[in-house]
């Protein structure tokens, strides 16, 4: 056996060996802690790859990581993707080294490729089912675009990015994730290039969903507030930072909300016709409600004169009854408070609402539930203009206690139990609780 063909065989291997050796650590500047996700356990900087990588990277961290990287380096979760390894002096050629007959081939074939770009009639855009759709920027990854599931789905802004020349066609299977030196998603445009994602004070953080205005969430009361959905969203690539919200929305400060004076006030549901509710008579008057409902994003102001009242119904008349309108505080409430009509289907008989509950008691009326009061009560022959009640007097042993102990009246303010011997023998405490409404008529 030649044995200088065995040493030299041997050097061989000894050098490939020292040159596919991986980079250690010592050999790396992990650069400093300045990232906003320093220390946080996952290595940011986009120079590394691995289990230990943050799943989002981009070169605003570029050497701005180093415990997380170097402590995830040394334990094997990250090593450095192969156009960050420190070149070794056999991989540089030297100045008057002439490229290889290969390099020079590859390169022919790179200018014939470029010849060959296909021409935008050429390319499966796809369409505009993506969220982000139509927003002035492309997001398809074929295009260099950051979302992935933005493929096929933003074809009209691919398109016209594509036919101005501002990006190239990568191919069906190009990927989201950019080289060091261009990251796929442009950095925030802000200070130092970082986004301050505020917390999570808004009324709906934490479940699942963005709803940061900076982020094309639709709460301007989340801006800000809204913290760690909207990180974990733009980490994952599904949502883009847009800067700060400079949309001409009115804020909470320049609306009169009014007070809660209303009768449905604080019922959960915003009845001011100026957010879109169907009360003429709670406008200013359901304050609680429609801010609620308004900081939720779940109504738009319409502005002081929103919410106009409409024209004026017909009346409602069945079987020669003119039921009126509802023109009542306690219209459309399921009961009748009409105090023409008696019968199950009655809330409180209220004076200030005669004819003006026409749908609830002409509804109960249909139903069988309430009835015109009897012709003696009423005058004849449904003629309502002489309906009086007689109270009768305050002979009853319970008279002047506050509270009406006629059997006649129910409601909360009569008595819990009822004698027939109270029949019209305690006017005053009745009258007033008939006025007052807490009682209804109900021969």
């Amino acid at each position: 056996m030649d044995t200088r063909s065995l040493l030299l065989g041997t050097a061989i291997l000894a050098l490939s060996l020292s040159m596919s050796a991986p980079a250690l650590a010592q050999d790396i500047d992990f650069g400093d802690d300045s990232s906003t996700w320093a220390n946080d356990g996952q290595c940011d900087d986009p120079r590394f790859e691995g289990p230990g990588a943050a799943p989002f990277r981009t070169s605003v961290d570029l050497m701005r990581d180093a415990t997380d990287c170097q402590t995830l380096f040394e334990a094997g979760e990250v090593t450095l993707v192969e156009s960050a390894a420190p070149a070794t002096p056999e991989d540089e050629p030297g100045d008057d080294e002439a490229p290889s007959e290969e390099a020079a081939d590859d390169e022919a074939n790179n200018d014939d490729a470029a010849g060959d770009a296909p021409a935008a009639d050429d390319i499966d855009f796809g369409d505009d089912s993506g969220r982000w759709a139509n927003d002035g920027e492309c997001d398809d990854p074929r295009f260099g675009g950051a979302l992935e599931s933005h493929r096929l789905a933003d074809a009209s802004d691919c398109r016209a990015a594509f036919e101005a020349g501002d990006v190239t066609y990568l191919g069906e299977d190009a990927q989201t994730e950019a080289e060091p030196d261009a990251p796929a998603q442009p950095a925030p445009a802000e200070a130092e290039g970082e986004i301050d994602f505020g917390d999570d004070s808004g009324t709906f953080a934490n479940d699942g969903e963005c709803d940061d205005p900076r982020f094309g969430g639709a709460l301007t009361s989340h801006e800000g507030a809204d913290a760690t959905d909207c990180r974990e969203a733009y980490e994952a690539g599904e949502v883009t930072y847009l800067g700060s919200s400079d949309a001409e929305t009115v804020e909470d400060g320049e609306i009169d909300f009014g007070d809660d004076s209303g009768h449905w006030a604080n019922d959960g549901e915003c009845d001011d016709p100026r957010f879109g509710g169907g009360l003429e008579n709670h406008r200013f008057a359901d304050a609680s409600d429609c801010r609620a409902a308004y900081e939720a994003g779940e109504v738009t102001y319409l502005g002081e004169d929103g919410g106009a009242p409409a024209e004026p119904v017909e009346p409602i008349i069945i079987d020669g009854i003119d039921f009126g309108d509802d023109s009542g505080n306690w219209a459309r409430d399921g009961e009748c408070d009409d105090p023409r009509f008696t019968g199950s289907g009655m809330g409180v008989a209220l004076d200030d609402h005669l004819m003006a509950d026409a749908t609830d008691c002409s509804t109960a009326y249909q139903e069988g539930t309430v009835t015109l009061a009897d012709d003696s009560e009423t005058g004849g022959n449904g003629d309502t203009t002489g309906f009086r009640i007689n109270f009768g007097d305050d002979s009853g042993s319970s008279a002047h206690d506050g509270i009406c102990d006629d059997p006649r009246f129910q409601g909360r303010g009569a008595a819990a139990e009822l004698y027939d011997a109270n029949l019209m023998a305690d006017a005053t405490d009745c009258r007033a609780a008939y006025e007052a409404g807490t009682v209804t008529y109900e021969p």
